[in-house]
């Protein structure tokens, strides 16, 4: 067992910036050969920023949604994918941080994140449903103590490199397929076949490939609350902040580039307002939006994360869908502007204005979960719920 060595000093910002530093040195390569990125990863173990979310009584730092978030776009500001590991990986965690604190296994899995910085994969999708991660067709088998699990899973993320998957399955053999739960397994716990390869247009160094999984375990480490709970409970608000974090780091870092070709068009004809300074101003608005649109977020999963009627109400569900929805489009805007900024700097690779890189990770926002699935369970929902207007929430 290789317990990472504690790199850990300063604030959570200094520890995640000394990450993005690394991430930053191997970024383009990681995204030209679609390689995990785990200088990267090795860092944050390193800072033991895996662990930051865990409950101080279990070693961990009790570290809230806003302050993972801070940190994805703090990362996402130089490697993507990196960023994009980080908040799946949180993402996983928050289901055993509020749904799994009560249970002795998942606590003592906890405290094993702690020690040895253990980095959680997640298997939600099948093949057969797709990306509909509220229904599963492969059942989890329990034999007395033991739990046995078969899933065909047409992505796994970062699943060779994971330390632990969290799976989704149903219940039982004759369970519905809305039915679910959600088990831990440990890498010493499963095998994996690879199905499908990962060779993506953008977010390439997730290595989110499809696996024929295979597990047994001891049946204590299925989580006791349905999955319906736990998605509706922490991983809809965490997902949708946390990948939003995420997507705010590019833009920033793609509106910094259209800053400094700015600033240096202007040093080069003082007294003249540069061509793309009147779209600077309007991107720099785009970008505001953005931020204010996950800092609403965050409020409002703080608020609710201890009452878990409003966790799970249709305003809630609503609210949270609609931030996802506004983070992955408005992105793809900010980046057009900021290419059109640089021109054809900003279209080469290579150059210190280049935006083809943060273009191709920014179009998978949409698809993470699909915009097109989102916005028809918004839609039905509004059938029965009545928009909240108010500017005061």
């Amino acid at each position: 067992m290789n317990i990472p060595v504690n790199l850990a000093v300063g604030s959570l910002t200094d520890r995640a910036t000394r990450v993005a530093t690394v991430a930053r040195a191997s970024a383009d390569e990681v995204d030209h050969l679609g390689r995990f990125p785990r200088e990267a990863i090795d860092a944050m173990k390193a800072e033991r920023l895996l662990s930051i979310q865990i409950p101080t009584e279990l070693g961990g730092e009790g570290a809230r949604t806003g302050e993972i978030a801070e940190i994805c776009s703090i990362i996402g500001q130089s490697c993507a994918s990196s960023a994009m590991v980080f908040a799946m990986h949180h993402i996983k965690l928050s289901s055993l941080v509020e749904h799994g604190i009560d249970t002795e296994w998942h606590r003592g899995f906890m405290r094993r994140i702690v020690s040895e910085q253990l980095l959680i994969g997640s298997a939600t999708t099948e093949a057969g449903i797709g990306g509909n991660l509220r229904n599963s067709l492969c059942a989890i088998e329990v034999d007395g103590d033991t739990c046995r699990l078969t899933k065909d899973a047409s992505v796994i993320s970062y699943g060779q490199n994971a330390d632990a998957i969290l799976i989704t399955s149903r219940a039982h053999k004759d369970a519905a397929t809305s039915d679910q739960v959600m088990t831990v397994f440990t890498r010493e716990q499963y095998s994996l076949v690879k199905t499908h390869d990962w060779d993506t247009l953008g977010m390439r160094g997730t290595c989110s490939e499809g696996f024929l999984f295979t597990g047994e375990a001891p049946a204590a480490q299925i989580f006791p609350k349905p999955f319906a709970e736990i998605a509706a409970q922490s991983m809809l608000a965490n997902s949708h902040i946390l990948w939003s974090g995420v997507w705010y780091g590019i833009a920033v870092d793609a509106v910094s580039r259209a800053q400094a070709f700015v600033r240096a068009a202007a040093r080069k004809t003082p007294g003249t307002v540069p061509p793309g300074a009147i779209r600077l101003a309007e991107v720099s608005n785009l970008l505001q939006m953005m931020k204010s649109n996950v800092v609403a977020a965050v409020k409002a999963y703080e608020d609710a994360r201890h009452d878990e009627e409003k966790l799970s109400s249709v305003a809630f569900a609503v609210a949270m869908n609609n931030v996802k929805i506004a983070s992955s489009e408005t992105i793809l805007t900010i980046i057009n502007h900021a290419m059109l900024i640089c021109g054809i700097m900003g279209y080469k690779n290579g150059t210190p204005f280049s935006l083809g890189r943060h273009l191709r990770d920014a179009h998978s926002a949409q698809l993470m979960i699909s915009n097109d699935r989102i916005l028809g369970n918004t839609s039905t929902m509004l059938l029965i719920h009545k928009q909240d207007t108010s500017l005061l929430g």
